[in-house]
């Protein structure tokens, strides 16, 4: 049997002989199977007809009650980009990208509805709404990503954006009631970026059947084994539960997203 582009793709995502083929496909699994971030760029721009397709995806994606709890605010301007990098912990790829997103949990709007309606819209001050506008961004932010592939665009998300959400908000004027979630750098990839698919747990460690079944520690480790592999083929050193395990040690490990809590709060996004 000859390697379909699917199959390919399913070994570079897993590296895991168990799963070495899918027998349903189409060509936008095989899209995302082959999704990687995307860090250095080429100087192309991105064009005003690839955002609005762009973002014309991304209005596409589910929302609760339809709401529509999100907004994305669109950066090109250089000296701006400079300036969300280095309070996005001082990443040099997002002022190298042409287009710098920013993916906004809003409910900012909702409050002007009710500002112009003379009422008020309280559950808007409850942890729940805040919740919407995250998962409303994080929604629409994916499906942006699957279409800028899609046009040939690569991307990467850039979870900095929370180091300082308050001085992130004044960057671009948010109003009260709406803070950046994650930022999104895009631009045409750079073809000579050592940088490939990295590998994801295996399904026998995410899918679970009817009830919750804890991963075995045999999974966790002959996944921990090919992605030291993967890391060691681009000069990078440690496994899948070593970075875990550093990464959520603590408040220090956090880059400062530990205050988010009283930040959003001050940004009016109460939380209750």
């Amino acid at each position: 049997m000859t390697e379909t582009a699917t199959d390919s793709a399913v070994a570079a995502r897993y590296r895991d002989p168990a799963l070495a083929s899918l027998s349903a496909t189409s060509s936008v699994i095989e899209q995302q199977l082959r999704h990687r971030s995307v860090r250095a760029f080429l100087g192309d721009p991105v064009t005003d007809d690839q955002l609005t397709a762009i973002v014309a995806a991304a209005s596409s994606a589910p929302t609760s009650s339809n709401l529509q709890t999100w907004s994305v605010v669109a950066v090109r301007d250089v000296d701006r980009k400079a300036r969300l990098a280095r309070l996005a912990g001082g990443q040099a790829f997002i002022e190298a990208a042409p287009l710098f997103l920013l993916w906004v949990a809003d409910l900012s709007r909702a409050r002007g509805l009710a500002a112009a309606a003379g009422t008020r819209v309280e559950a808007t001050d409850y942890l729940e709404s805040t919740l919407l506008g995250v998962i409303d961004a994080a929604l629409a932010a994916q499906n942006a990503i699957v279409a800028a592939e899609s046009l040939g665009l690569g991307t990467v998300c850039v979870g900095g954006a929370r180091n300082h959400p308050e001085e992130i908000a004044a960057e671009v004027g948010l109003p009260s009631g709406a803070f950046v979630v994650f930022g999104l750098a895009v631009g045409v990839p750079d073809p000579a970026e050592p940088a490939g698919v990295k590998p994801r747990l295996p399904q026998s460690v995410v899918l679970h059947h009817e009830t919750y079944s804890p991963p075995s520690g045999e999974d966790l480790a002959a996944y921990d084994e090919r992605l030291s592999g993967y890391n060691a083929t681009y000069g990078l050193g440690g496994g899948w539960r070593e970075r875990v395990l550093a990464r959520l040690v603590g408040p220090a490990s956090m880059a400062g997203r530990h205050r988010l809590r009283a930040q959003l709060e001050r940004l009016g996004l109460i939380s209750r």
